[in-house]
């Protein structure tokens, strides 16, 4: 069964301009159809786009997802790699968010602040008051 770029993109749920941009960088194989040119994939590659879909929701770059998917096309187990990608990557998501949590209680804070404050006209001088004089306590 062949599919073209849009068959495929709809069975991935995905765009066809991202089947079209995982081809250029060699992440999925496509045939020509001689008759008209069109694109054209079979099942495993859409067994593989759904792998990739899968890999970017964990956080996989797509690099990385090229060199797993060059590990198993060697015949070499992949998981090891996947595993310490993973097992270096918690941790600084882990921070991220910490920040994240930071920046929204400072937002919180600011916009509780700024509820009942008057909106000011620019003056030459100030830009927002609001930011301006806000102070972090």
């Amino acid at each position: 069964m062949s599919m073209t770029v849009s068959q495929l993109a709809s069975a991935a749920e995905v765009t066809a301009e991202t089947v079209r941009h995982y081809t250029r960088q060699k992440l999925l194989a496509s045939t020509r159809d001689p008759n008209n040119g069109y694109q054209l994939y079979d099942a495993s590659q859409l067994k593989r786009l759904r792998f990739i879909n899968q890999s970017r929701s964990l956080g996989f770059s797509l690099k990385e997802i090229s060199a797993i998917l060059g590990h198993e096309a060697a015949g070499d187990s992949p998981c090891p790699m996947v595993r310490d990608l993973l097992q270096q990557r918690v941790p600084v998501i882990e921070a991220k968010i910490a920040d994240l949590q930071q920046q929204l209680q400072r937002m919180q804070k600011a916009l509780g602040q700024w509820q009942q404050m008057p909106d000011g006209a620019p003056d030459g001088h100030r830009i927002c008051h609001l930011i301006e004089t806000w102070e972090q306590q």
